[in-house]
């Protein structure tokens, strides 16, 4: 028997077959210390990463990668307002008949506003405990405020509202979870419910609005801070724990959609555990669409008050209590609610989410043809790379500066400039390893894609470090042009000097002419394509 050594080959000589015309491949020996492993042998194995392999990411232990879901743009857009502009002679005959009922409806809507507003001060005047029950003499004047709810409603149109089914009593279903197509819902549930909602902190400073909802006992989130996120969640739980706080009531989509969709839930209503009554509310329409998509606020309040009558319907579902008395996972909760509310609409579930939003405002700022082109369902790429939302728009800045085309893909010759590479095999492999389909071309969720599935590599801050130390020879914590220049041309050894220049322009962030580490790995964290520049270097660290 051979020596068993982690050294020794895994055959005997003898066993690896090979004719006369072709020698044996040489082995790879792994050395194991101190739970690292490393490659004994670089120099026989001729490790290059652009002779060896068409992946430029190799060297990072990144494997190429599978797009989630749909390797195209998906068809679905969940957000997209179907009426955004008048269309049809019987939709602009219904506007100028209704001109005059708007303007008496527009008063209608301001008095009643107004009303509401003052019954709100009067219900908040001198009320310092936030923290605890809205007292009950200062809840019956709130509903001087609910009614002026009902009548703004009736002002937009809703002259009657149908109903199905009835709210559970609060003390079964402490917390509502509903779809939200529009700034209607939340009206309709003021009225209704007069709920605890869970806000954007935003909200606070809005006109009229801000004072309402402090008198609903409003929790307040920050979306994009963890604290906020979980303080808003400990609220949930105290206030739903409390049968003298109104029933908590949360949009769990995070923004509004056309309702022919269900995108992906956040899960503050689901993590306390407590059960949860669905409700949802539909918009039927024939000529004008009620959702709040991409449609400016005033064009659909004008709308909305130059219609006949606006049709809403509210259904109620049957509470959905958790399993094993609390203790089911929350994502497991939130998907069964999802799905029993998406069943109840017959549409479909997505894994959109508000962060699909902000990357469609970005490509509605870009001016681009067909901004949900830009959709990628981003609570999937979230979950699958653990991409933070702005992360996600600070690549879709990278990739509007492409100049994609009117179908949102971006071809090799724009994306190179961008990234200030010249044609070379290995910058062809770098745009190769994002264009999965081998069509010449990338899409947006593609290239974001890629950049995740490199930037989030485990090895990838290593690599960064590594090349960092590597560029910077003397150690004098900054890298100089020249410098910067002598580790390129290991990897492209054509780079002429006003390549190289290019290229040093990108990492240096603030023009002081010369490279701090700040600057060298942020670049490369906003285009993390590039370290494949830098893998002789990151190779020559490790592998001295």
């Amino acid at each position: 028997m051979s020596d068993h050594t982690i050294s020794a080959p895994l055959l005997p000589s003898g066993h690896i077959p090979h004719s006369s015309d072709h020698a044996p491949e040489p082995h790879v020996i792994l050395t194991v210390e101190d739970d690292k492993v490393q490659l004994s042998n670089i120099d026989q194995l001729g490790i290059h990463i652009s002779e060896v392999d068409d992946n430029p990411y190799a060297f990072l232990g990144a494997n190429r990668f599978d797009m989630p879901g749909s390797t195209t743009t998906t068809t679905v857009d969940p957000f997209r307002n179907n009426t955004p502009r008048v269309e049809g002679v019987y939709e602009w005959l219904k506007i100028v008949v209704c001109l005059p009922i708007a303007l008496v409806r527009l008063v209608l809507f301001g008095v009643s506003l107004m009303i509401g507003y003052v019954a709100t001060r009067i219900a908040l005047y001198g009320w310092k405990d936030r923290n605890n029950p809205m007292p009950k003499w200062r809840s019956r004047l709130m509903g001087v405020t609910r009614f002026s709810a009902r009548t703004i409603l009736f002002s937009f149109g809703y002259q009657w509202i149908r109903r199905k089914g009835k709210p559970a009593p609060r003390e079964i279903a402490p917390v509502v979870v509903s779809n939200h197509v529009s700034y209607i819902d939340p009206i309709f549930f003021f009225y209704e419910l007069f709920p605890t909602i869970v806000a954007s902190e935003s909200h606070d400073s809005m006109p009229f609005v801000g004072t309402i909802i402090r008198a609903m006992q409003v929790i307040y989130v920050n979306r994009f801070s963890p604290t906020s996120r979980k303080h808003a969640v400990n609220e949930i739980k105290r206030k739903a724990s409390c049968d003298q706080f109104p029933r908590v009531l949360l949009f769990p989509e995070g923004t509004t959609t056309n309702g022919r969709a269900i995108i992906s839930f956040q899960l503050g209503a689901f993590i306390p555990g407590y059960p949860i009554q669905p409700v949802i509310v539909r918009y039927p329409h024939v000529h004008f669409d009620q959702s709040w998509g991409n449609i400016s606020l005033a064009m659909l309040m004008f709308r909305m008050f130059t219609q006949f009558h606006n049709f809403m319907e509210v259904e109620y579902l049957p509470v959905i209590i958790p399993h094993e008395n609390r203790k089911e996972n929350a994502v497991r909760f939130a998907q069964r609610t999802g799905h029993a509310i998406a069943s109840a609409l017959n549409v479909v579930q997505t894994s959109h989410s508000y962060g699909d939003v902000l990357l469609l405002g970005k490509a509605l700022e870009a001016n681009q043809e067909d901004p949900s082109l830009y959709l990628v369902e981003m609570a999937g790429l979230e979950a699958a790379f653990h991409l933070s939302t702005l992360e996600a728009v600070d690549f879709l800045d990278v990739f509007l500066s492409m100049n994609p085309d009117s179908r949102g893909q971006v071809e090799i010759h724009d994306f190179l400039k961008v990234l200030r590479l010249k044609p070379c095999t290995l910058s062809e492999k770098i745009f190769g390893f994002t264009d999965v389909q081998k069509c010449g071309k990338i899409t947006f969720k593609q290239f974001l894609v890629g950049s995740a599935h490199i930037l989030k590599q485990p090895l990838f801050h290593q690599a960064c470090e590594s090349a960092f130390t590597a560029c910077d020879s003397d150690g004098k914590n900054y890298i100089l042009e020249k410098e910067f220049g002598n580790s390129l041309v290991l990897s492209i050894p054509s780079l002429s000097n006003n390549e190289i220049r290019g290229l040093f322009t990108l990492f240096d962030a603030d023009r002081d002419g010369k490279i701090s580490k700040d600057d060298f790995i942020g670049c490369l964290r906003r285009y993390p394509l590039l370290i494949a520049l830098f893998s002789p270097c990151v190779l020559q660290q490790i592998y001295p």
